[in-house]
């Protein structure tokens, strides 16, 4: 049964995907608001579908933390949910993503005009100069900025470093930084088929402290993400 449902979820899920890029074509040349709106719904809808044909919930705790306007929020990375949910969550998300996913068409048309942040992984000073000052005009504009500091998904229970992209936004940006972990892995893994039923659970933790150094500042992120993230995992999970 989990196996039909999947595939009815994922069948549904492209094929949605897919003509909601093709609806949002016309939004590219008007005012970006329009096309926010249209995401923040698919987005939505995603959850709502998984909800209904895979037994999914999800379960938020700590969302008084974010604070209205801007802010970096710093999310643990488990699956392709995380890429969606905070699209869904945020009045006005700007996710950094890897630059190569601007050349998919469609996908990436949608993303440039939405305003994410491309982060060139391999360009050196000139890309890290390149996502401060594309965080700060987000930030600037009252957005909230999603970065996941691992740069990568991984299993439940798996530890990577953190990566120090996260806390040079935090100090050009001067906006809170919030932690926020998840357990999404366990009912959608990494690049999985199956979506389990059961409970995704994602935790907004308090704002770190500001004025903190760097290496304080990302040791303090990785300690608060991963501790709450292995209480998470602890928890049952069970549709």
């Amino acid at each position: 049964m989990t196996w039909l449902r999947s595939l009815l979820f994922n069948l549904v899920f492209f094929v949605l995907t897919a003509a909601m890029a093709l609806l949002a074509l016309p939004l590219l040349v008007v005012p970006r608001a329009a096309l926010r709106s249209m995401m923040q719904f698919w987005a939505r809808l995603v959850i709502r579908l998984l909800r209904l044909i895979c037994g999914v919930r999800l379960e938020l705790r700590g969302m008084r933390h974010i604070p209205p306007g801007a802010a970096v929020i710093a999310a643990k990375h488990q699956s392709a949910f995380d890429t969606i949910v905070w699209l869904a969550l945020l009045p006005d998300a700007a996710y950094v993503l890897k630059k190569e996913l601007l050349s998919i068409p469609l996908y990436g048309w949608h993303a440039r005009k939405a305003g994410m942040i491309p982060v060139d992984r391999a360009g050196g000073s000139s890309a890290l100069r390149g996502l401060l000052r594309a965080a700060q005009a987000a930030l600037a504009a009252g957005r909230q900025v999603v970065i996941f500091p691992e740069g990568t998904r991984t299993a439940p229970g798996q530890r990577v470093a953190y990566q120090p992209g996260v806390v040079a936004i935090a100090g050009a940006g001067a906006a809170p930084v919030i932690p926020a972990a998840t357990d999404s892995g366990r009912i959608w893994g990494r690049r999985a088929f199956l979506k389990r039923p059961g409970v995704i659970r994602v935790s907004v933790l308090p704002a770190l402290p500001p004025g903190l150094p760097r290496a304080r500042l990302l040791a303090a992120l990785e300690s608060a993400i991963e501790e709450e993230t292995a209480r998470l995992l602890e928890e049952p999970n069970c549709g």
